[in-house]
Parts: C-alpha cells; structure tokens; sequence
C-alpha cells in the first residue's frame, strides 16, 4: 500500500524495529538482520516463541509481549508463519509491516491491501538501512 510510509519510518531517529524469525543461528538471516540493524543503532525486539535472547538481548515470544506497538514489523518467517502472525497483529492494532524477500506471498499482499496496512515487500530492510 504505502511503501513510502515504511521507508519514511526507517528513517526516523528513534525507529524501533519488531524482528519477527529473530534467531541466535548466525547463518539464518533472521540473526543477520537483527545484528545489522543493531549495529546501526537502530532499536530492535527480536520475537522468537523459543528464544528467551536473541545476541545478548532478551527475546519476546510474541509481538504482544513487547508491551508497545513497534513502528516496523519486520516479518523474517516463511509466509504460511507470516501470515498468522500479521492476522494476529493487524487485529491488535498494529500497521506497518516490512516483508523481508522469501517472507512475502500473495495472501499476505492481498491481506495487507485488504486492510489498508502500509507494508513494504521485494526490499532488505539491510540494504535500505545503509
């Protein structure tokens, strides 16, 4: 819908970034992403339903439990995952969805535009973030 908007909120001095598929595998980009983004001092909340840390950092098993609404949710989770995450969040409230290349289907485009949510799809949040 509105990839500017996702792109905008990248930008932002104190954007926090919700890292859904966050790991502690180092070859999963799940890890390469939430390291990077850190790196670049950006706030991140890796969500891992069995991860109690993610690098260091404590780990939330599901976006509710972060207590707040990220500005990005950065979906890292093959779509069938995705989709019933992104349900599940859109209900709660939550807009703006980064779909990581390989997170992305069909269904979640359509659900997405269905419900007028900002996502942005086919981009590295890595490379965008440079």
């Amino acid at each position: 819908m509105k990839e500017n908007k996702i792109l905008e909120l990248l930008k932002k001095k104190d954007c926090t970034i919700a890292i859904v598929g966050a790991t502690n595998d180092s070859s999963k980009y799940g890890n390469i992403i939430y390291r990077d983004l850190k790196n670049k001092n950006i706030k991140v909340y890796g969500i891992n339903p069995k991860a109690t840390t993610i690098d260091g950092d404590k780990a939330y098993h599901a976006l509710g439990d972060l207590g707040f609404i990220p500005d990005i949710i950065d979906m890292v989770v093959p779509p069938k995952i995705g989709l019933e995450t992104i349900k599940a969040a859109v209900a709660n409230g939550y807009d703006n969805f980064w779909l990581q290349p390989g997170a992305e289907s069909e269904e979640i485009i359509e659900y997405l535009e269905k419900n007028q949510k900002n996502y942005l799809a086919y981009a590295c949040v890595m490379v965008e973030s440079r």
